[in-house]
């Protein structure tokens, strides 16, 4: 590979400006068809076999209009809606019905008023049965005499019967008394069929007002009129309808604003995909500075930085022309750049750094420097360097696409992209780099500094001096800070984000808090529970249905309200909003979720009720649930791939599992940073964490394969220094020193970028990135400073030889990689006669 990459290192140095074009051709390839093809990107997270997708199918098919998405828009007025605002509400409903994918809207003020005469109906239903029962009793009570009269009568008729049977008047009497008799069962009849009826009003008032009751908290219209909720009924769900269709729902809004109404809507309709805010552009700018400490030059700064957006532009730009036939999730090209630019400086300065550290030990020798040197150089550094550059790049692409066997689309997808992204830029890194440094020519090399020796006291020689020493207070005290940084990470919980994690000034989290000041909190996110019957339900049956079904929903734990909202056209599908009494993404409503999904959906089998959960609070539950349990999996995949890749590279047993180990560290002390931040509140004011809550269930996922990566880099070029002192002969102990001072200042300057860059995302405007961001700068500067610069060293000088050691069947079978470049030494000379001694130390130097 070393040889390989020589000659393609050399070719790029003797026709730079080929190389050169070459790419800015590619580049602008791909921007005429990102500009040509392009389609919005999406926010829909697929996941194939859900229930709360099969559920949401089902209901698409028995209540069509309860299935589709539901856009919310709040409605503001501080001294209540005047008739003029009320009319230019009118009419922008009438606006938004006519927008494409929209089948109507739910006008808040018609059906608060509908929902306050239902409660006047009650309160009448509730009259008329007491006046109802009044009567009855009092047509009881008559009967009740009349009943007594007939007594009093057949007693009397019996009397004259029996003492004086020729009574004149006894005829009479008994005409009379059946008279009475006729009319006591006339009147038990018309009784019966009153008390009937009272007991069906009864009977439906008790229904009626158990409905109201679960749906008592269910407001449009907040109870000081100054809030309004309106919600915009789509034909599909919010993830399927194209960005650029929700868009038309805020732009048809604007003109409340002139009737002096405040409008906000909801996450759902309005999300972020920018990139490149201030946050993002400080980030570039550190790693500028950084570039300029390390290289000395605006002009070599700018290599790893050209090479960088060179790599990251043809990818992105690639994948969002590829979103003509493809939907592209929103937060797939964010990782892409983030990563994308990371790697792409950090693989550049790589080989830049290699090239002129051969240059100034020609230079410092007194040798002569012309063009066939520096072609040479260049060529030997793409061999050395670039070696390393390619393995660390694989590793990073194939932690990346192991992504696949979590079986979601959406992070499939992002992995793959990010992927691509870093293997066009490793790429670019291995091909433009030589071409820049080739036209930059002597101007890479170094300045001279007062001492033509290099240094041997600086401060990468005085830190592996110092954990070297103290080797076991170094250890100790790594993996206790690692363990204390770790703690929080055993509350994990994972979730999408809601409105109350936008950014404090959009318009979602402002819809957000007022939703939730004026119709509580659970009003963001209500679930839908749809609930199917053996047999129709009767139509006279199907309010005591929905009570009996609403009051079994209502008895969860955490449930605020319950209200019907669609019955099928065969009456066998019955539909319910639960609203929680806390936000989507809280715990209490992950409960809810659990229980209706498990005992409570038992209970009502019992009866023939077959109950599934759908919306979007739940697509969000199930999705992290699914991610979370694909962790474990993917874990032990990563850690796999670690153990195998180190071993095949290291030649050697324990620095696997050593670089393993500091791995997982790592990993567990960066979740526990999240959650701290983002789950806990901490520096909540610092990181703009104004609502905490779940932890993006993206995220650990997303984390450990890129951080694996990243981590494997620093191993890499740390590590092939120590064993490369090794193999030529240094003690142990003495490699570890050396071959640290050799690589620790370029690895540094590398973290610090990585740093940088990530961290510019933690203040990005899409939510989902900022927890991505954080977790990756903590993760690589723990990794980088910590465990390959302090915990590694140090536990490698005290195991000494033993960390070399590999069994010898297992080097037999073991592919050999030449991650040094050491081919180079005997197949690749100088193309004319230098001084030796300045070429061999040149060469010696630049496998270290």
């Amino acid at each position: 590979m070393a040889s390989l990459l020589y000659r393609l290192g050399s070719a790029a140095a003797r026709r730079p400006l080929a190389f050169v074009l070459a790419w800015v051709l590619v580049l602008g390839t791909v921007v005429g068809a990102m500009l040509s093809l392009q389609r919005p990107l999406t926010n829909e997270f697929e996941l194939p076999d859900s229930e709360f997708a099969q559920v949401l199918a089902d209901l698409g098919e028995q209540i069509p209009e309860v299935a589709g998405g539901t856009g919310t828009v709040v409605l503001y007025s501080e001294d209540g809606f005047t008739a003029e605002q009320r009319d230019a509400i009118d009419a922008t409903l009438a606006e938004w019905e006519d927008l494409p994918h929209v089948t109507g809207t739910v006008d808040p003020f018609a059906t608060q008023a509908e929902l306050d005469s239902s409660d006047a109906d009650l309160r009448d239903g509730r009259r008329q049965l007491i006046e109802g029962r009044e009567e009855y009793e009092k047509g009881a009570r008559q009967l009740e005499q009349l009943r007594w009269l007939i007594g009093e009568g057949e007693r009397d008729i019996a009397r004259l019967q029996r003492t004086d049977p020729d009574n004149a008047t006894l005829p009479a009497r008994i005409d009379g008394q059946a008279e009475l008799e006729a009319t006591l069962a006339d009147g038990e009849a018309r009784l019966a069929d009153a008390r009937g009826q009272l007991e069906d009003g009864e009977r439906q008032y008790t229904d009626g007002a158990t409905l109201r009751g679960l749906g008592d908290g269910v407001r449009l219209v907040s109870e000081d009129g100054t809030t309004a909720l309106v919600q915009v009924r789509f034909d599909a769900s919010m993830q399927e309808i194209s960005p650029d269709d929700l868009a038309l729902v805020p732009e048809t809004g604007e003109q409340l604003a002139d009737a002096g109404v405040e409008v906000d809507y909801g996450q759902e309709l309005v999300f972020s995909t920018e990139v490149g805010g201030i946050g993002e552009a400080i980030g570039i700018g550190v790693a500028t500075v950084v570039l300029l400490v390390m290289l000395g030059s605006l002009v070599m700064a700018g290599m790893p930085l050209a090479v960088a957006f060179t790599g990251v532009g043809v990818s992105l730009l690639g994948a969002l022309a590829l979103t003509h036939w493809l939907d592209l999730q929103q937060m797939a090209p964010v990782l892409g750049a983030m990563l994308g630019l990371a790697v792409g400086i950090d693989y550049a300065l790589f080989i830049v750094n290699r090239h002129r550290r051969q240059l100034a030990d020609l230079d410092h020798a007194g040798s002569e420097i012309d063009r066939e040197d520096i072609r040479h150089g260049i060529g030997l550094a793409a061999g050395t360097a670039g070696t390393a550059v390619v393995v660390a790049g694989a590793t990073v692409v194939i932690a990346l696409a192991a992504l696949l066997v979590s079986g979601i689309p959406v992070l499939v997808q992002m992995g793959v992209l990010a992927a691509a992204t870093v293997l066009v830029t490793v790429l670019v890194a291995l091909t433009l780099t030589p071409a820049l440094l080739a036209l930059a020519g002597r101007r890479a090399i170094p300045r001279r500094g007062k001492k033509d020796t290099p240094r041997t006291d600086g401060w990468p020689e005085k830190w592996v001096d110092a954990v070297t020493r103290r080797a076991p207070a170094a250890v100790v005290a790594v993996v206790l800070l690692m363990v204390v940084l770790a703690i929080p990470a055993l509350s994990l919980r994972l979730g999408l984000p809601d409105g109350g994690s936008e950014p404090p000034d959009s318009t979602a989290y402002q819809a957000y808090e007022r939703v939730g000041e004026a119709f509580g909190a659970g009003a963001n996110g209500p679930i839908v529970v749809s609930a199917d019957v053996e047999e129709p339900v009767a139509r006279a049956d199907v309010v005591a249905t929905q009570a009996r079904i609403g009051s079994e929903l209502a008895q969860v734990e955490g449930v605020r309200d319950v209200l019907p909202i669609g019955v099928s056209e065969d009456r066998r599908t019955l539909a319910f909003q639960v609203v929680s009494s806390d936000g989507p993404s809280a715990e209490t409503t992950v409960a809810i979720v659990d229980e209706l999904r498990g005992p409570m959906t038992d209970e009502l089998a019992a009866d023939g009720v077959d109950v599934g959960v759908t919306g979007a609070t739940v697509a969000n539950i199930e999705v992290s649930q699914k991610l979370a349990d694909a962790l474990p999996l993917y874990l032990v995949l990563v850690i796999g791939l670690s153990l195998l890749l180190l071993t095949i590279v290291f030649r050697s047993v324990l620095v696997p599992i050593i670089a393993t180990a500091g791995f997982l560290l790592s990993v567990v002390a960066s979740f526990g940073v999240i959650v701290a931040v983002y789950q806990w509140g901490w520096l909540g004011t610092v990181f703009d964490v104004h609502n905490p809550g779940a932890v993006l269930s993206f995220m650990p996922t997303l984390l450990i394969g890129i951080l694996f990566g990243l981590a494997m880099d620093y191993q890499m070029f740390l590590v092939s220094g120590m064993r490369e002192s090794y193999v030529h002969g240094q003690d142990a102990r003495q490699a570890v020193r050396s071959g640290f001072a050799s690589g620790a200042r370029v690895v540094a300057a590398a973290a610090l970028i990585m740093v940088s860059v990530f961290a510019g995302f933690v203040w990005s405007h899409m939510t989902m990135a900022r927890p991505i961001g954080l977790g990756l700068a903590v993760g690589v500067l723990l990794d980088a400073f910590l465990i390959r610069m302090t915990l590694t060293p140090a536990v490698m000088s005290m195991l000494g030889d033993k960390v070399w050691w590999m069994p010898v069947w297992l080097d037999r079978i073991l592919p050999h990689l030449d991650v040094e470049g050491s081919a180079l030494v005997d197949k690749q000379r100088a193309p004319h006669p230098v001084a030796d001694d300045a070429r061999q130390e040149s060469e010696k130097d630049a496998l270290v």
